[in-house]
């Protein structure tokens, strides 16, 4: 406890005790729909069994001409909440919710166009929102007390009002996306008032012991809004009583990763503006950054940096992490390694996941919790140590089975121990180590350096037997084009062509003035590739057959934070919807995918990203001798780290 002596130290948020300074900020989750149901208690419960002080559900529309997520904006969302609120009770830890109407980001409940501050469009809408009359806005602020008064009857502890994160109020802010003539525009103070009208229907809606607070953030380009603006907005607020807490954030849609940056930032990232933003806030102050760890969560607090902490990925990959951190087993804590491929991406695409825990969003379900070790144990035999060979032995020994792990290798880890070495990708080696540490511990056998073929399978007389052999690239000579596969892609002599395994094992290098990176698959990378080329001071054409740069993990964000980092550096292009026609020493032909006509791009070194070719010839050669065999992670298809861990964690789980 005294190793965490500010983390564990109680905090009073206007009525509320909060056990611990760890809180999960809100987060959507697309566990979901209109209300609260098993997926999500699940998933919250967890979370609130490994010990965090506090948790803001997720964004809750109070009106139907904004929605995304959640729902307060009718009396049928009371009891569903209340469900939650009684689950969690038990565990001590304090629950929030956040009252959200996104402007110009998010459509209405019918699927129309959104009421916004003006007809402005934002950053990502397809046609201009519907501008807000001063009636409108008087409807809006009296839904934000009715949500209120219904969270509370629900038994929330508070609310959060998001006037941050590029959503409705700071829309309104803003000096360059308000352009309203009436109360409601120009000035500072008339600027605010939305806000401030809100924030007083939602007082004399609720009890005085009901929390509220505000999620407040500027924009990431300065001239929108202001760390110094929303600094002014929180001093006022604050002396006109109208919040509890202040919740700091940066960022909005027009970079939106900064408020959720992936592994190429620091810990603590936004600290430099949530110091600017906090300034003379006496209320407790939240801040956000990376944060995943009690041991930087406490260096924060110490500093004096904030009042509480936010820890959502870290939670999200690991939900005993406080209680581990606590015990003194911070060692067995899942490392989150900040890939925002499940949470952020699984969220854009319908449903959040995790890479590394493949439990979350089956809580209900899949809980660790609920494993009891079997009075039958099987015979487990795993062939491969990569990633989802380590999470199939892992979860077989958590099972009560008997697992043997062999790898042909001398290290575990599988294709980590390269992509770990690309620039900005350090972190994804973390999960690997933490895998590793993991099966020892629970006493799975390991044999390295063991090649086995099918019948030295046999001869083992395994029960069960899962193949998580991964893959291997494409050789060079024999590269495909996805989008132009009748083509034998011509290769001159002399020309460097290399994979983009050659060039992560290659490390630090002279790979000339010019480079070609060809992306056939649309991952990290790539984008790893290119960075990697860029530092070595090569100018780089990044062409691909795909409509856009890096489009599998455009959801995260980090195509973004790697766009902004590689014309920074002011050597780099991109060329979509292309193939190759040949490489040449020093160049490469390069054509449209619906032309005939080739441009010549200078090119010192071509470096091929394609599909890998899965490794399962023992998986074909036990088919039909072993009592349960299954095949998982890159052995079964070629893909990434995330696929990977969830089906060597369900093919342990399956075991009879």
């Amino acid at each position: 406890m005294s190793l965490y002596r500010h983390v564990f130290s109680p905090l009073r948020i206007g009525g509320v005790e909060i056990p611990n300074r760890i809180v999960r900020t809100a987060h959507a989750t697309r566990l979901s729909g209109k209300y609260v149901n098993d997926d999500l208690i699940a998933y919250h419960l967890a979370r609130a069994k490994g010990g965090a002080g506090l948790s803001i559900i997720e964004s809750t529309s109070v009106h139907p001409s904004s929605t995304f997520s959640l729902s307060a904006a009718e009396d049928d969302a009371i009891a569903p909440m209340r469900r939650m609120v009684d689950a969690i009770a038990p565990t001590g830890m304090k629950l929030f919710t956040q009252l959200w109407h996104g402007g110009y980001t998010d459509p209405a409940a019918d699927g129309g166009l959104p009421w916004a501050v003006t007809a402005l469009p934002g950053r990502y809408s397809i046609a201009p929102p519907i501008p807000m009359t001063t009636d409108q806005i008087g409807e809006l602020v009296e839904f934000y007390g009715k949500a209120a008064a219904r969270m509370q009857e629900a038994g929330l502890n508070g609310v959060e009002v998001l006037a941050g994160a590029g959503y409705l109020f700071s829309q309104f802010f803003s000096p360059v996306l308000n352009q309203r003539q009436d109360q409601y525009g120009g000035s500072f103070d008339n600027r605010i008032r939305a806000l401030q009208e809100a924030l007083r229907a939602i007082r004399a809606a609720t009890s005085p012991g009901f929390a509220l607070g505000v999620r407040l953030g500027g924009s990431t380009d300065a001239r929108i809004l202001t760390a110094e603006d929303v600094n002014a907005i929180a001093l006022r607020l604050q002396a006109e009583g109208l919040v509890d807490f202040v919740n700091i954030t940066h960022g909005d849609y027009y970079f939106h990763v900064e408020r959720y940056a992936g592994m190429d930032r620091p810990v603590g990232y936004q600290l430099p503006v949530s110091d600017r933003i906090g300034q003379g806030v006496t209320v407790p102050r939240i801040i956000v950054g990376r944060y995943a760890t009690l041991d930087d969560a406490e260096q924060a607090l110490k500093e004096g940096h904030a009042d509480m902490i936010n820890i959502v990925r870290g939670m999200i990959a690991d939900p005993m992490l406080v209680v581990k951190a606590r015990e003194g087993r911070g060692t067995e804590v899942r490392p989150c390694i900040s890939c925002n491929q499940g949470c952020i991406g699984g969220v854009f695409t319908g449903r959040m996941r995790c890479a590394v825990n493949p439990v979350v969003g089956d809580e209900a379900r899949l809980s660790e919790d609920d494993i009891v070790p079997t009075q039958h144990p099987r015979k487990v035999l795993v062939v491969g140590g990569g990633v989802a060979g380590m999470e199939a032995a892992r979860t077989a020994r958590l099972m009560g089975h008997d697992v043997t792990l062999v790898e042909a290798t001398s290290d575990l880890g599988g294709l980590l121990n390269v992509a770990k070495h690309l620039p900005k990708l350090h972190l994804i080696g973390d999960i690997a180590i933490w895998l590793e540490a993991e099966i020892y511990r629970l006493g799975v056998k390991v044999q390295l350096a063991t090649y086995v073929e099918a019948d030295e399978v046999l001869a083992e007389n395994p029960d069960v037997v899962i193949i998580a052999t991964g893959s291997q690239p494409t050789e060079v000579q024999e590269f495909r084009q996805t989008a132009d596969p009748a083509t034998q892609l011509r290769i001159a002599p002399g020309a460097r062509v290399l994979t983009s395994l050659d060039l992560s094992m290659a490390g630090a290098g002279a790979w000339g003035k010019t480079a070609l990176v060809f992306d056939d698959i649309g991952h990290y990378e790539a984008i790893g590739c290119c960075e990697a080329l860029i530092d070595s001071g090569a100018e780089v054409t990044y062409v691909t057959r795909h409509l856009m740069f890096a489009p599998a993990v455009e959801g995260t964000g980090r195509t973004q934070a790697a766009l902004q980092r590689f014309h920074k550096a002011g050597r780099f292009r991109i060329v979509t919807q292309s193939a190759l026609a040949s490489i040449d020493k020093g160049s490469a032909e390069v054509r449209s995918l619906y032309g005939e006509t080739a441009e010549t791009v200078p090119a010192d070194t071509v470096v091929l990203v394609g599909y890998r070719q899965s490794q399962n010839d023992i998986w074909e050669s036990l088919r039909g001798r072993v009592p349960q065999l299954h095949i998982v992670g890159d052995a079964l298809s070629a893909r990434d780290i995330q696929p990977a861990i969830r089906e060597g964690h369900l093919a342990a789980r399956a075991i009879n």
